[in-house]
């Protein structure tokens, strides 16, 4: 029990609960004396109030009729059940009407509000008892401690014959109310003190067996496991977010290494191939003697060969790049417009040359953020395949580039007529080193469609192959850029 508690502290979230608590303890302690405090004023500006008025009821009556009306507005008042005080007096203080039987000493000598409540006894009460004042001082009534002692608050007057008239207020009232509030606050407070203890004890527990289980998962994760991903309860909370977030990035790791591990098997297959023929050809020239002319030619051939395969590296690193998110190319807003036509037209003589007709259909203006040469460079592979594949067929072979685009999207298109693609080898056409060609009579390295779909995926567009009957269609599709609305700014 104790080491589960001990766990369950070391846990950010309850350390945080725990804090929380502590604060809540202590707005909750000030509350209570603020608002016992606070009650404690309003009643005793209400108590004032209440004595004021009735200063001024009794000054009407001694303006009415002097003394004599005086005395017996008072001595009517007094009779009435109540907390209000009365009590006239002559100069040297002795009691002549009103419902007080006795004094502490010293209330009568200074005028005005008296400075802190006093001791009283009524006409009328039973001895025996004793009280304490709100400053937990005992007061005193003529010295005697066997008379009951009760608290009030008064202001003194000294009429113009130098009589003295008193009015006041008993406080056990609202000294009881105080208490009552008192007592509530504390309850209460105490009892949502005690749910917010248990609250963040099962919080506390809950958060950590979540953490737990994320902890297991992480270790499997890292024992090499990459399918495993971290539980999600389905709540919505943080712990979900984040175990989402991590599960999308492992997913990510996942298909990295896939990938990596596809380039790394296709590397070793296709690349063979070539590497082989280099050697080929080098032992050839050193096998038989050759004059300065065939060594030239063994040479060139050489050369062309690694050409070809500096280009397939670089495609290869250009696809690892882009599929990884980076590259260090300027991204800003291109035309597809003018890209469009300039590839067109920098494929037109080579199309010439096999006998396809390439045609440019490229009517509309669309404006896409990109970089120009990473677009070009997937454009340009896109045409020379189209025109490699349709140089072969019989009837007219043509090849066309064509621009669409909306308010959403521009789709950048190449139809051609060649054999086109299956519909079920058209995902796998997109992969590194992929070619449906079984003969390989063609030269290429499998890479022009997967830098393509690399070049979309950075430009966070997509790449589709459909069926153009005959022949192949090729999208390259892009998000447009969002304009602001203009009538915003018009004068309404």
């Amino acid at each position: 029990m104790w080491a589960r508690l001990s766990a369950t502290m070391k846990t950010t979230a309850a350390r945080l609960s725990a804090l929380y608590l502590l604060l809540f303890a202590g707005c909750a302690i000030l509350l209570v004396f603020y608002m016992t405090s606070l009650s404690g004023r309003m009643l005793v500006g209400q108590i004032q109030d209440t004595i004021n008025e009735e200063m001024a009821g009794l000054g009407r009556a001694y303006q009415r009729g002097g003394l004599a009306s005086l005395v017996r507005v008072i001595e009517m008042r007094s009779r009435q059940p109540g907390a209000n005080l009365y009590l006239i007096t002559d100069p040297q203080g002795r009691i002549l009407a009103g419902n007080v039987q006795s004094l502490q000493p010293g209330v009568l000598d200074k005028l005005g509000w008296t400075e802190r409540p006093f001791g009283y006894q009524r006409y009328g009460e039973a001895e025996g008892e004793r009280r304490a004042t709100r400053y937990g001082e005992e007061a005193t009534v003529d010295a005697d401690p066997t008379q009951p002692v009760h608290l009030a608050t008064a202001v003194v007057l000294r009429l113009p014959n130098q009589m003295i008239v008193m009015v006041g207020r008993d406080l056990g009232e609202p000294e009881r109310f105080r208490q009552v509030v008192q007592r509530a606050l504390i309850v209460t407070l105490g009892i949502m003190g005690l749910g917010a203890l248990l609250i963040w004890f099962f919080v506390g527990r809950t958060a950590l067996r979540r953490i737990d289980r994320i902890s297991e998962a992480s270790r499997r994760i890292m024992g090499g496991d990459l399918s495993g991903r971290l539980p999600v309860e389905g709540s919505g909370d943080e712990f979900d977010r984040l175990s989402e977030n991590l599960n999308e990035m492992l997913a990510r790791i996942a298909a990295l290494n896939e990938g990596l591990k596809q380039v790394s098997d296709n590397i070793a297959h296709d690349l063979k191939t070539p590497l082989t023929r280099l050697r080929n050809k080098a032992e050839s020239a050193l096998g038989t003697p050759k004059d300065t002319a065939e060594y030239r030619e063994v040479l060139e051939g050489t050369i062309a060969e690694s050409d070809q395969l500096i280009r397939t590296f670089n495609a290869i690193l250009m696809i690892s790049r882009l599929e990884a998110g980076y590259s260090a190319e300027a991204m800003v807003d291109v035309d597809l417009t003018a890209i469009a036509r300039d590839v067109a037209e920098l494929y037109e003589p080579a199309a010439e040359e096999v006998g396809v007709v390439l045609e440019s259909a490229v009517d509309v203006a669309a404006t896409v953020h990109g970089n120009r040469e990473l677009i070009g460079q997937a454009l340009s592979n896109i045409v020379d395949n189209a025109i490699k594949y349709s140089a072969d067929t019989d009837g007219e072979s043509r090849v066309v580039v064509s621009l669409t685009a909306d308010d959403a999207e521009a789709r950048l298109s190449v139809r051609d007529t060649g054999p086109g693609i299956p519909e079920d080898d058209r995902a796998r056409a997109t992969e590194r080193f992929v070619r449906l060609e079984k003969s390989r009579s063609q030269p290429g390295s499998g890479l022009g469609l997967s830098l393509a779909k690399a070049v979309m995926g950075f430009h966070h567009g997509r790449l589709e192959l459909a069926d153009a009957e005959p022949g192949l269609l090729v999208s390259m599709i892009f998000p447009m850029i969002r304009k602001p609305d203009e009538t915003a700014d018009r004068p309404g």
